[in-house]
């Protein structure tokens, strides 16, 4: 069902033509083309949703989705330097392989060490990117969605035609600016009929990824160095079919990616003004997935998804290139298949259920000595139901995970894991007004020791206890809308405190590929997060401004007689926020967004030797978007770390420092 309001029409930005007639008495009458206005239906959120879609995450001067999720309150970004370096997302301190990262609606995987590398997702094919706490709040899906303390979902674009007799849809853009960056892309979408469309999208990716940087001494910077090694050569290749049914929809994705890339390592000084790093990665990701949703009755509703997916990885670390590491030269096989159906149950209009169960099986090859070739099975599912009334509403889920390891060695794989683990989330509405709004939630959940942990040759430990997370979570809501120059006001906040158990932390080593891993026993995590956003309009100008901070308090609590008992935990910083402010004024945008991250420690123990300093960034964009007929053309200028702030992300792995990209993008 559509609907359209002038805030609808206001928001087509000039898209819809509007023709004015002549009529002799003192009302306006306008004729307006037919305009058909898309939009998910998206179930009513008990835990809300951290989003950034549409213009906004055009706005941001990111260039992959990790550029972009800093912008949420909560989150930890580690990165590695660079545009080649890696860089994964922590959510409220509970480490990396906790997130559960969902492209198009199937989470991603990555058995050997449970990273995802959030640096090779780009923005150019990307609708919204959505952070959950928790879990999204929808009893309607896969069993996997229960299973992470927290997701981050990318939705890739959908094709949209309005009826207007096009069939096709075309888009060109280019990216280039500092480090030797091109990023050319191309987009072509089309539609069948009323009930069939496809899209298909490919971009590619080069950088020499070299730029000047201030090495670090005990008391501040000294010399300037270049980053080298760093280059990068990336190509991206979706395609995607769309389909409707009667009372559901259906969609394939087949999803390509290869890349070379160079790891700069970290900025260790061996001889003066000499940083040699030559480690070389080489990647092979595809996959190709589908689902198919459908309303069979009022009382049943079918989901069903189902996914392969193929990695390859080679890395290359030569001593005869930088004798300060080891020979190594290792591929990696990893294969996935994945299936699982939901089934939604409506015994009242406020009673709902879910019944998932999920499969999958997922194997890791390597060219290793005594490598065991591992394999693993999992099956989850998952029972979940919600009641929701006017001003209360409720949902529960036990979820049950099981875990069966096999390997070639006799007696080498870890035992089997089975275990049952709970959510429950309240949300209450004081007022029949519907601006305020409390919400808690609590969630059991864990995740098993990944591939890497239980099997790598000499560092792999079959006897490694899964890792544990408890959450509590108190949070309030006020969103209202106005008829002023304020329009709209959205306010969050949140206090949370986490447990976490037998938690494993990942500490690179000099060869970045290769990690350390450092069982701390047990951390306390507390922590309040407060996000406003609010839009206003002044005539033809609209203003608006989204701010985040977070404060966080991570100390390992394993033993009492340790000297660090209480320490804040590695690259946790205590206080960290953002800001992204936009002016938009008849087809120009002025986009302004800053970054802090305050101190924080490199280690456990937090003694002066470990201790990180502060870092911000000021970054800033001025986009004109020009319509011309049926066609479309927008300049983007950016401007990034506009006071060439040098800082590091992780220690010896420095950041570039003020840097600049023209955006040209033409649509038909």
């Amino acid at each position: 069902m559509c609907c359209l309001t002038p805030a609808a029409l206001y928001s087509q930005n000039g898209s819809d033509s509007l023709t004015r007639k002549a009529y002799p008495d003192s009302l306006r009458h306008y004729s307006i083309d037919e305009v058909t206005v898309y939009g998910q239906n998206q179930p009513s959120r008990i835990i809300p949703a951290q989003e950034l879609s549409g213009k906004e995450l055009q706005r941001l001067n990111a260039l992959s989705v990790a550029d972009a999720v800093r912008y949420f309150s909560g989150v930890q970004i580690k990165d590695y330097g660079g545009i080649g370096g890696l860089k994964t997302i922590n959510i409220r301190s509970m480490g990396t392989q906790h997130v559960g990262v969902f492209f198009d609606g199937i989470q991603l995987g990555n058995a050997q060490n449970g990273q995802i590398d959030l640096g090779r997702f780009s923005l150019d094919n990307m609708e919204s990117i959505s952070l959950y706490n928790g879990q999204k709040s929808a009893v309607f899906q896969p069993a996997k969605d229960f299973a992470s303390a927290g997701s981050i979902y990318m939705q890739t674009r959908t094709p949209r035609f309005d009826r207007d007799g096009k069939n096709n849809h075309f888009g060109v853009s280019m990216k280039t600016g500092s480090f030797g960056t091109a990023n050319p892309s191309i987009l072509w979408e089309h539609r069948f009929n009323d009930r069939l469309s496809s899209s298909f999208n490919v971009e590619y990716l080069y950088t020499t990824g070299r730029y000047k940087f201030s090495y670090t001494k005990k008391n501040g910077y000294d010399t300037t160095e270049v980053r080298r090694n760093g280059d990068v050569r990336a190509l991206r290749a979706e395609g995607g079919l769309f389909g409707l049914v009667r009372n559901g929809e259906w969609k394939a994705k087949v999803y390509f990616y290869n890349s070379e890339r160079g790891y700069p390592g970290a900025s260790v000084r061996q001889e003066p003004g000499r940083f040699r790093h030559e480690d070389r990665q080489w990647d092979d990701n595809f996959f190709v997935q589908g689902s198919f949703r459908k309303t069979f009755s009022p009382f049943y509703s079918l989901l069903l998804n189902g996914k392969y997916a193929y990695d390859y990885l080679h890395y290359l670390s030569d001593p005869r290139l930088d004798e300060s590491t080891m020979y190594v030269n290792n591929h990696y096989y990893q294969q996935e298949t994945y299936l699982s159906a939901a089934n939604e149950f409506t015994f009242f209009k406020w009673w709902k259920a879910n019944l998932a169960a999920d499969f999958q099986w997922n194997t890791l090859d390597a060219d290793l000595v005594d490598f065991v070739y591992p394999q693993r099975y999992s099956v989850l599912t998952a029972a979940a139901t919600s009641f929701e009334f006017p001003r209360v509403k409720v949902q529960a889920s036990l979820l049950h995970t099981y875990v069966h390891d096999r390997t070639e060695a006799v007696g080498g794989s870890a035992g089997d894991k089975s275990e049952f683990t709970p959510t429950f989330v309240v949300w209450y509405k004081p007022w029949s007004r519907p601006e305020l709004s409390f919400r808690a939630f609590y969630k059991r959940i864990f995740r098993m020791p990944t591939l890497n942990d239980l099997y790598y040759t000499f560092i792999g430990n079959k006897y490694l206890n899964p890792e544990y997370t408890t959450q509590y979570n108190l949070g309030v809501t006020y969103a209202k809308n106005f008829d002023g120059i304020l329009r709209r006001i959205d306010f969050q906040a949140d206090a949370y405190y986490n447990e976490v158990d037998d938690k494993i932390v990942a500490m690179p080593t000099s060869n970045q590929f290769q990690w350390t891993m450092i069982n701390l026993g047990r951390v306390e995590i507390r922590g309040i997060e407060t996000t406003v956003q609010t839009n206003w309009l002044f005539g033809p100008v609209t203003f608006n401004a989204r701010l985040n901070y977070t404060y966080q308090k991570a100390q390992d609590v394993t033993d009492r007689t340790s000297e660090w008992y209480g320490g804040q935990i590695p690259y946790i910083p205590w206080h960290s926020g953002s800001a992204v402010l936009n002016l938009g004024y008849r087809g120009w945008d002025l986009n302004y967004s800053f970054l802090y991250t305050g101190e924080r420690y490199e280690s456990v123990a937090n003694i002066p030797e470990n201790y990180a300093r502060p870092w911000y960034t000021h970054d800033m964009a001025l986009s004109k978007y020009i319509p011309f007929k049926k066609t479309a053309l927008r300049i983007t200028a950016e401007v990034n770390n506009i006071f060439n702030q040098q800082y590091e992300v992780v220690q010896c792995y420095p950041m570039p420092g003020t840097n600049f990209k023209i955006k040209i993008n033409f649509t038909l």
